[in-house]
Order: C-alpha cells, then structure tokens, then sequence
C-alpha cells in the first residue's frame, strides 16, 4: 500500500488507502490538520511541502493551479484535500504557517 510520511510529525508515516486524499488519511490515523475551507480546494491551509516522491501523486487539479499561477502554492507544495497518491512512497514537511498550535511538531 502506497505510504505517506510527515517527517515533522511525531510518528507520522502512515498508509495511504486507495483513492484516499491525503488529508483523508492523516486525519483517519489521528492526526490533526489545518484545513480552513473545509477540504474543497478552496484555500491552501491544507498544503504540505513535499520533500521526495512527488511523481507518485495524482497531478495538480485545476485549484492547485490556480494557487500555483497566483503565487499562494509553491511548485513543491500540493493541497492534502485534493492530491492522492496511487502508488510509491511520498515524504513532506507541514509547512510553520500552518502548523496548529496545540499539534506537537519536530524541528
């Protein structure tokens, strides 16, 4: 089964199920995650700042490049509520603006 680790987050590598979004699987191991707009693609608090297997993810959707083309979303940086991974292994930092404050984060 294709992995996901959040190498800021205690833990934090975790199964990613088969037509999962990222967030959705975060959130079904127990971990908190900023999502403002309620995972619709609507804001960029869900992003995360991908360090290795980016070509394993599902390709940008058209709000991931919208952010992209207006300077909000990194080339790096992906939204969790719209990006999947299908296959392979992703690793990611959580990105300090939108860290959650009562979330324990490494350095």
């Amino acid at each position: 089964m294709p992995t996901l680790t959040v190498q800021n987050l205690p833990g934090a590598t975790l199964e990613v199920p088969a037509g999962a979004t990222l967030l959705a699987a975060v959130q079904a191991a127990g971990y908190d995650w900023m999502h403002a707009c309620g995972a619709k693609g609507r804001c960029t608090t869900c992003r995360i700042a991908l360090t290795a297997g980016a070509e394993f993810l599902t390709p940008p959707t058209a709000p991931e490049l919208r952010y992209q083309a207006a300077g909000r979303l990194l080339l790096q940086e992906r939204l969790m509520c719209q990006t999947r991974l299908e296959t392979g292994s992703v690793s990611g930092r959580v990105p300090r603006a939108t860290m959650l404050p009562h979330q324990q984060y490494l350095e």
